[in-house]
């Protein structure tokens, strides 16, 4: 199969909630697991991902050690004329072994062949394994029907981490999601999969994919990173700059409060006079949008924060919003519910976020905003503070 991003079409699967009083909110969800019951030679796991501007990944898992890591591909099912070889891995976590785990790489693929085509962007917390590794398998096999047909963009969160106690040959944070889930990291110039970037939508919109677990301070190596990352970025022809990052810089929830603050203070600024556009974040497991802020203050020239950490997990709902946050002001919507969300970039000015409540009988926009890139506003272009003092809202 021909994969490709070239639509001006990012949808966002994201952990997002709304209100409504006739609404009965779910409990926490039970722990699923799937079997594998076909051969040990057979595909499992099969996740594409993002590699460069017209090639795709493909990973997928086999139980038996011996299957080669090749891809048959072409435009029309069942005929493949062109094939890829990859590499393999494996690890070990104490008792557990892993299946071989390939990676191949496949293209130049041909634009226009998909029409309007989706990214999927995952802003940490996979399969909530915690160390529990048979976890990640029966994640992997859950997703596969989705994550095979359109790539899944990730990054960390706290469930990832999984690191083990202090003993020798123990295994090392972030083991089976670096294994696992490997991303773009060399291709963006980062020295590791805990942050990087790559391009979507035939150029038009460039993601970041920021580490709330790595060092991120002013003489850390994501931080150098980051600012060679944002300052190559061509606004004209890449009109539109989204981040993500696991813990939220804006947050007024009673869950995980200030846990980002410390990241905040750090980078912001990048982000600021980048003139990045939208910022999600996971880990609070409800939905907020905030208007465009910087600095704990409505900014039109900085990006709209959105926490979109409620797509599902086994933990619950974070219900607990506080009324009286100091950054109350600048909080527009926020709900303790299930749900996503769709980016849907329309052309270099506009951008409609959508939101939609899982849960609901009929399928409802629950929250809305048009969004003007900040690359074409005048009074927000690259190193203009103009507006900086504006009461404006993001529109």
């Amino acid at each position: 199969m021909t994969r490709h991003v070239d639509a001006l079409l990012v949808t966002l699967v994201v952990f997002l909630a709304c209100a409504g009083a006739e609404y009965v909110r779910p409990p926490p969800g039970r722990v699923i697991f799937t079997e594998h019951t076909k051969p040990a030679s057979h595909p499992q796991q099969v996740h594409v991902s993002v590699v460069g501007v017209n090639r795709m990944r493909v990973s997928w898992i086999t139980e038996d050690k011996h299957v080669r890591s090749v891809v048959e591909y072409g435009k029309i099912s069942g005929n493949y004329t062109a094939s890829a070889t990859g590499d393999h891995t494996s690890y070990r976590y104490f008792l557990y072994s892993s299946g071989k785990i390939h990676h191949v790489k496949i293209g130049p693929l041909d634009r226009g062949t998909v029409s309007d085509y989706d990214i999927l962007l995952v802003p940490g917390d996979l399969s909530y394994a915690d160390a529990q590794q048979p976890l990640w398998d029966s994640f992997g096999r859950f997703v596969q029907k989705y994550a095979s047909r359109r790539p899944w963009m990730v990054t960390e969160g706290n469930h990832e981490v999984e690191a083990a106690m202090a003993l020798p040959d123990s295994p090392r944070p972030f083991t089976a999601y670096a294994t696992r889930w490997r991303m773009p990291y060399e291709e963006s110039g980062s020295p590791t999969s805990l942050y990087y970037s790559f391009d979507a939508a035939g150029g038009a919109v460039h993601v970041v994919m920021l580490g709330s677990y790595a060092d991120f301070n002013s003489s850390s190596e994501q931080y150098r990173w980051l600012a060679r990352d944002l300052a190559g970025v061509d606004r004209v022809a890449t009109p539109w700059v989204v981040v993500l990052l696991h813990a939220p810089w804006y947050n007024t929830n009673a869950a995980h409060e200030g846990e980002g603050e410390a990241m905040r203070k750090a980078m912001e600024r990048l982000l600021y006079d980048a003139r990045v556009d939208v910022v999600f974040a996971g880990h609070v497991h409800a939905y907020e949008r905030f208007t465009r802020v910087h600095n704990n203050e409505a900014n039109p020239c900085g990006p709209v924060h959105i926490t979109i950490g409620d797509g599902g997990n086994r933990e619950g709902l974070a219900f607990d919003f506080r009324k009286n946050h100091k950054l109350a002001p600048v909080s527009v919507m926020r709900e303790a519910s299930f749900g996503h969300g769709r980016l849907r970039v329309v052309n270099a000015t506009a951008a409609r976020w959508t939101w939609h409540r899982n849960d609901d009988a009929d399928s409802t926009v629950r929250d809305e905003i048009w969004l003007e890139s900040l690359a074409t506003n005048g009074a927000c272009r690259q190193g203009s503070d103009a507006a900086a003092n504006s009461a404006n809202d993001e529109l």
